[in-house]
């Protein structure tokens, strides 16, 4: 709607400082409590079908009853306006419903600070600094209920038949229970669609991370639509790969080569760190799984007097390791690590790490879904060299792609 000069001019024809404009009595709050306050009462004429004072209204039955006070918060601060009411007690207001509190996108704002971790005492200083506006507790929690529903219906959304590769993850976060502070762990799963976009397919809470509960995860995704995974790029956890094989038993299981070295390398000496890990590099950049099996035999030569458990650890997880070795390297560097869900983490730590210890996981799930919507606003583009990627992968798993690309 575009606003004439004039009438902007006749406005600011007292202006002088911006107090004026955006100060306690200033023009913007005024402005905001005289056009809810008009708009209400237009609701109200659509509502009763008459306007105020017309005669069209005699003897309608239902008519105009008043007004009651409401104080909103907007982001000029508070407002308190007359909020019109009906005798029979059917008008619903529109512009500011019944029980809202806030106008302008005041909502919002709390919500993102809160996404970002910032504590309930942390989001009402700050309101109260940069809005004037006094906020409880209640107040925050209440607007950050509202995604309550949306995390329920983003949970159990309707997912795709395929996704070509999943990222498989938990991070552990801390939550109050009984008046106990217990870690918990945060499942989720990262899919990358036939479109090569990346998508966050689920969160799941639970006391500890265990194949058990990542063989329900993967049955869930299973029962909201998803038919086939080409790949799945998990960590290192004992039963992971037949948590998955009992609901995808054709799907090939990566196991993460960087969680492999990072549990190589915890209990190395500082001062044999760097050669052991050049000499691990030989084994998972081998171009292949003969040659990395030749190399992983040299390695254990030489460090298994030393460290026996790091070699008996890439052993026994061998068929775990090898199936990225037999790709290219664009799909190498996609699936030997679970990168594109640990730098999801990473956010996801920092902000759990402001937010110290949740108070319900209810708490910690929409504080979790809120920093993943974040970071989804990241996603635009589909991962580097997807057109090759999903070639190979339709001629390694042919067919299984086919429907997909009719």
């Amino acid at each position: 709607m575009a606003l004439d000069d004039k009438l902007l001019d006749e406005l600011l024809k007292d202006y002088k400082k911006p107090e004026d404009l955006v100060g306690e009595t200033g023009l913007l709050k005024q402005l905001t409590k005289r056009l809810v306050e008009r708009a209400m009462s237009a609701e109200m004429s659509e509502h009763l079908g008459y306007e105020k004072h017309s005669p069209e209204g005699k003897n309608r039955g239902n008519s105009r009853n008043g007004y009651s006070p409401k104080t909103i918060r907007t982001d000029s601060g508070e407002i308190e306006i007359q909020q019109p009411r009906d005798r029979d007690g059917e008008f619903e207001p529109q512009i500011i419903k019944k029980h809202q509190k806030s106008f302008n996108g005041f909502d919002n704002k709390i919500m993102s600070m809160y996404s970002l971790g910032m504590t309930t005492r942390d989001i009402q200083s700050h309101i109260k600094e940069i809005y004037g506006v006094e906020i409880s507790p209640d107040f925050i929690s209440n607007i950050t209920d509202q995604v309550i529903d949306d995390i329920k219906e983003w949970q159990n959304r309707p997912l795709e038949k395929i996704y070509p590769i999943l990222f498989l993850d938990a991070i552990r976060v801390k939550s109050r229970e009984n008046g106990q502070v217990l870690n918990k762990a945060i499942y989720l799963v990262i899919g990358i669609n036939v479109e090569g976009m990346k998508d966050v397919l689920g969160m799941w809470i639970a006391d500890t991370e265990g194949a058990k509960f990542w063989a329900m995860v993967v049955s869930d995704l299973k029962n909201r639509g998803l038919d086939d995974v080409l790949i799945a790029c998990v960590d290192g956890l004992k039963g992971f790969e037949e948590a998955i094989a009992v609901t995808f038993p054709k799907t090939q299981v990566q196991l993460c080569i960087v969680h492999m070295i990072r549990n190589s390398l915890k209990f190395v000496s500082w001062k044999d760190r760097k050669m052991l890990a050049t000499d691990l590099k030989r084994v998972y950049n081998a171009p292949n799984a003969e040659a990395a099996a030749v190399e992983l035999e040299t390695f254990r030569k030489k460090w298994d007097k030393k460290y026996p458990s790091i070699g008996e650890m890439w052993q026994r997880n061998w068929a775990g390791i090898i199936p990225f070795m037999a790709y290219p390297d664009f799909i190498r560097k996609v699936i030997y690590t679970t990168n594109a869900i640990e730098s999801l983490n990473h956010s996801l730590r920092k902000m759990t790490k402001i937010k110290g210890a949740f108070p319900t996981d209810e708490a910690a799930q929409k504080s979790i879904y809120l920093c993943l919507q974040n970071a989804k606003k990241k996603w635009k583009m589909p991962i580097r060299d997807w057109g090759q990627i999903l070639n190979q992968l339709a001629i390694v798993f042919e067919g299984r792609l086919k429907l997909e690309q009719e």
